[in-house]
């Protein structure tokens, strides 16, 4: 496959067909989840917003990482075909403790993890509890603590819950809130998103389950955390990967998150918002790759 990591094509890829479904029942709930490719493990944990499932975010980018990578792609709890299940008690440590459960069902012993926005929350803290299963980190666009360097965060750090309240309530889901939604939040270019995603993520979002857990708004999803402790626990070589247009938190948030982990590293791209790695798979594979392959150098 030929990596393109120049200026970006007027269109980006959607994601192809789904490879073949996989279930597992670990710990008292049921993850749906995609094995495949060989190599190394990889296990890949998409974002939070409506419809997100684990081929909506990362099916555009997973070819390049399956020619030498065994790559795990999950739908976390409450997504996707992943069990609709309400958490009770810190969230954070209810997600680390159900994906360590997954993968011990699935014999991984130790992971890269690559992750977009709640995924990512999930990553940092299952790195910083048990750290003996991660090798590396690469995480984009998460909020695992509630401030910034420099100035509060944009609507104090609510904005994606504000974004899937308002996207379920009044008439309810449609394909146009939806095209809005990625438009002005997750994507920087909106006439490079692909109608495939468009569709995929707004059939995905009219889920009855889903559509359940938004009407009960956070309550279902468990108790918030900050991170700030546990981030300087987490011994895992990480690079935050950040979009320069990021509709969430602007680069000066994960130049700050790389100085709290021990091994923190940063790269900003251009012409990207929330979703880099759907909007620029090729580049964003190039550099995480480069990432993954350094790792053991010093």
């Amino acid at each position: 496959m030929t990596i393109d990591t120049t200026s970006p094509a007027l269109t980006s890829p959607a994601a192809g067909p789904a490879p073949e479904s996989r279930f597992a029942t670990v710990d008292g709930v049921t993850y749906h989840y995609y094995d495949i490719g060989s190599g190394p493990d990889t296990i890949f944990l998409h974002g939070g917003g409506p419809g997100c499932t684990a081929w909506s975010d990362f099916g555009p980018v997973a070819p390049y990482f399956t020619e030498d990578r065994h790559c795990v792609l999950v739908d976390i709890l409450q997504y996707g075909q992943s069990e609709k299940c309400l958490i009770t008690g810190p969230m954070w440590d209810f997600h680390a403790a159900k994906t360590i459960a997954l993968m011990d069902e699935l014999g991984i012993e130790k992971a890269d993890f690559v992750c977009n926005s709640w995924g990512g929350t999930i990553a940092l803290n299952l790195a910083a509890l048990y750290p003996e299963r991660v090798r590396s980190l690469v995480v984009t666009g998460s909020m695992p603590v509630f401030y910034g360097p420099l100035a509060p965060l944009p609507e104090r750090g609510h904005r994606g819950r504000t974004a899937r309240d308002v996207y379920y309530g009044g008439e309810g889901p449609t394909r146009d809130k939806m095209r809005k939604l990625i438009t002005s939040l997750e994507w920087f270019d909106a006439d490079r998103l692909p109608e495939e995603t468009l569709d995929m993520r707004f059939e995905q979002s009219l889920d009855e389950g889903e559509r359940g857990l938004a009407a009960m708004s956070d309550s279902p999803r468990g108790e918030w955390q900050d991170l700030t402790e546990r981030l300087g626990q987490i011994e895992a070589p990480t690079l935050f990967m950040w979009g320069r247009e990021d509709a969430f938190l602007t680069p000066d948030y994960p130049m700050m998150l790389a100085r709290m982990v021990q091994r923190g590293n940063l790269h900003v791209m251009d012409h990207v918002s929330h979703h880099l790695q759907e909007e620029r798979p090729g580049a964003f594979h190039a550099v995480v790759d480069g990432f993954l392959r350094a790792i053991d150098h010093r």
